[in-house]
């Protein structure tokens, strides 16, 4: 077998922003360095026979130029841009502590969340929600459903104890919601906002979600009895709930919204606007290098995997968007990155028996990129937390390929798994463990061999994440590996042990996905059980955020051309307008 790469000649055409799809190049294969086993090199014709006779999953190229990305400007990584939000935040800071009403200090923290600040005021916000949560007994927290379901939201987001009881004020005997409250549109969307901060067996909870999506729809339907901006805000809610979407994304669209709202704060708009911009700068001098790291590596060259790398990036500064994380987010790129390539010659390059010789490789040592890449993150790591992480990314890295062995050996045996006995490996296979443990890693200041052991082993908070990022990535994107001739994934695997439709299998997908959001909601509280692991659970809460981005509608990590290129362009391209 030959696949190992070999860092090309950079070349810097001049292109525009995106590039237009074009055939993907061969890919070159070359001997193995000293210490790694030898491999014999292929002939350019040998290499383009063997394309010619497997299958291609027909990936779209990268749509974006990486001079370009190269270039990336960062105009607001001056040290002017940073003295300004620091003294915004302080102004924000002041009116925070200042604010006596109750009601409005929960709407202040609640934009101040919205709009991605809430890194710069942990500590108010705690010592706010303290405050709010000693005021349990009010009435007014009773008698107004908005208010009522936002101080839910905002607790339970926090990790207090709130009863599913404080709404049953508005239900009727029969424990329904009362119909009273379907003209109410502020106070129905700030109730299906919270249904989704649910346990499971809340019944009021899961009431709550289906009597609010049922009249939201319909006051949006109904036109002029609500105005533009609650329609829009309808619209955006019904579309994917506050917690379930990526903060950075949310902050951008919700700039933009804020900005009619009668009590907006314009200093707390202002440095919203900004620090998004600051932080946009950091991304940009980020993704910049690891294009250079890209190119000399040469894997986009190789004609049959996803050359996704901004994608990756993005991906990773959803998981951790706070500037301190830089590490994490550059070496995290690198990492998803291989388990791109590595899912691609199983899912789709390599033969069977190419496969188990790959599984043995990786067993005992490995491709050339998969091999440097692996052990330079383990330096990285060793050098910022003194600790060697090779050994346990490894073990990973092996579990992950004879994972995706067994799904390739399923896939030629025409073997169709249930459902129950598909997600267990797939799980492992979508990367969502290995990216998770790597975070842990990244961010956690002090290692310990108990807490590493324990994480590696995949706990239970990690598990969930990464099944709701297999179901929604098997949602977006079954369609496409259905026509290509790939293996069952979540929906087909329900469909044959069950004999239901495309339709309720799909449904049932979703379904599922909600209820391990409500395991979710409460693992976050309660499966940390070593200290300085906050950033770690916050990502395990985040990559399943990012997987609703991505495969929203389609396959955006496979097919990044439309709404996956529209976000990424607000992400980490535009700056917000500053005026």
């Amino acid at each position: 077998m030959a696949v190992i790469f070999t860092k090309r000649q950079r070349r810097r055409p001049s292109v525009p922003l995106f590039k237009h799809p074009q055939p993907s190049s061969s890919f070159a294969a070359v001997a193995a360095t000293e210490g790694i086993p030898r491999i014999s090199c292929i002939n350019s014709n040998a290499t383009e026979q063997l394309l010619a006779d497997r299958r291609s999953a027909n990936y779209m190229p990268s749509v974006w130029d990486y001079n370009f990305v190269q270039s990336l400007g960062a105009d607001y990584a001056e040290e002017r841009h940073i003295e300004r939000v620091q003294r915004l935040k302080e102004e924000v800071k002041d009116t925070l502590e200042r604010e006596n009403d109750l009601l409005a200090k929960l709407e202040l923290i609640d934009a101040i969340q919205r709009l991605g600040l809430q890194y710069h005021f942990d500590n108010e916000i705690k010592k706010a929600l303290q405050v709010i949560q000693n005021h349990s007994n009010d009435s007014w927290l009773f008698n107004d459903l908005h208010s009522t379901a936002l101080r839910f939201r905002l607790l339970r987001q926090h990790g207090y104890d709130v009863s599913q009881d404080v709404f049953g004020s508005f239900t009727d005997k029969m424990g329904g919601f009362k119909e009273s409250l379907v003209e109410d549109g502020k106070g129905l969307l700030s109730l299906y906002e919270a249904s989704f901060h649910g346990l499971k067996g809340e019944s009021s909870v899961d009431e709550a979600n289906a009597f609010t999506c049922k009249h939201l729809n319909l006051l949006n339907l109904k036109g002029g009895i609500i105005s533009s901006c609650m329609n829009r805000k309808i619209s955006h809610a019904l579309e994917l709930p506050i917690h379930w979407r990526p903060n950075r994304l949310e902050a951008r669209w919700f700039m933009d919204i804020y900005r009619e709202d009668p009590n907006m704060n314009p200093t707390l708009l202002e440095m919203a606007k900004l620090d998004f911009n600051v932080l946009q700068s950091i991304y940009q001098k980020e993704v910049g290098e690891l294009a250079r790291w890209w190119l000399e590596l040469g894997i986009n060259e190789t004609g049959f995997s996803r050359d996704r790398l901004v994608e990756h990036y993005t991906w990773s500064a959803m998981m951790v968007h706070e500037p301190q994380y830089g590490f994490f987010r550059v070496l995290l790129t690198k990492i998803t990155s291989m388990i791109t390539l590595i899912d691609d010659v199983y899912d789709v390059f390599g033969t069977l028996e190419e496969l188990k010789l790959l599984t043995e490789f990786v067993e005992w040592t490995s491709f050339l990129a998969l091999y440097n890449t692996t052990n330079n993150v383990g330096l990285e790591v060793l050098k910022a937390r003194d600790f060697n992480p090779i050994p346990y990314i490894w073990r990973m890295w092996v579990n992950e390929c004879k994972i995706h062995l067994k799904e390739a050996e399923w896939y030629h045996k025409g073997y169709n798994p249930a459902l129950e006995e598909y997600l267990p490996s797939s799980v492992i296979s979508n990367g969502g463990p290995m990216m998770l443990f790597c975070c842990f890693l990244m961010t956690t200041h002090e290692l310990t061999h108990e807490a590493v052991n324990y994480v590696s082993k995949t706990p239970s908070v990690m598990y969930t994440s990464s099944l709701i990022l297999r179901l929604n990535n098997d949602l977006g994107t079954s369609p496409d590996e259905m026509l290509r001739g790939d293996s069952p994934k979540a929906v087909e695997c329900y469909m044959n042990e069950s004999g239901a439709s495309r339709e309720a299998a799909v449904e049932h997908v979703k379904d599922v996905i909600w209820e391990n959001w409500k395991t979710m909601n409460e693992q976050a509280f309660g499966d940390c059980p070593f200290p300085g692991m906050e950033a770690f659970i916050e990502a395990c809460l985040n990559l399943p955020r990012a997987s609703h981005s991505f495969y929203r509608y389609r396959d955006g990590h496979g097919v990044p051309d439309c709404e996956t290129k529209d976000f990424i362009m607000s992400f980490l391209i535009q700056p917000a307008p500053i005026n």
